[in-house]
C-alpha cells in the first residue's frame, strides 16, 4: 500500500512539474520583414517554425517567453515587431532590447 501511495504521489508530482515547465504554451513572435524560407529556430527551449512574417513555438517552456529568447530569435530571423504568449507578452523596452541583438547580426553581416 505504501508503494502504491508513493508512486500516485510521484506521478502526480512529475504532471505538476511538466505542466509548470509549459505553462504558457503557444509562444508567436511578429517579424519586422518575412523570413526568405520556412525557418526553424531553438530559442529558449522552444521550437519556433517561422514562415513569412510569423514564428510560432506551438508548445513553450515558460523559459521561452523572454527577452533573451527573444534575442536569440532576433539574431536568426532578423528585427522582433510583437513577441509574446498566451499568459503575456513583451513590452516595448524588452522589443527593443530584443532588436539590438538582430541589429548587431545584420551589422556584421554586412561588413
Amino acid at each position: 500500500m505504501k508503494l502504491r501511495s508513493l508512486a500516485a504521489v510521484a506521478a502526480l508530482s512529475v504532471s505538476m512539474f511538466a505542466g509548470a515547465a509549459f505553462a504558457d504554451g503557444r509562444i508567436a513572435a511578429a517579424l519586422e520583414s518575412p523570413v526568405a524560407a520556412k525557418t526553424k529556430v531553438v530559442a529558449g527551449g522552444a521550437v519556433f517554425v517561422c514562415d513569412g512574417s510569423e514564428c510560432v513555438a506551438s508548445t513553450a517552456p515558460s523559459r521561452a517567453l523572454t527577452t533573451v529568447a527573444c534575442k536569440t530569435l532576433a539574431k536568426e530571423v532578423g528585427r522582433v515587431a510583437a513577441f509574446g504568449g498566451e499568459t503575456k507578452s513583451l513590452d516595448a523596452d524588452d522589443i527593443t532590447r530584443c532588436n539590438a541583438s538582430a541589429k548587431a547580426a545584420v551589422q556584421t553581416a554586412a561588413k
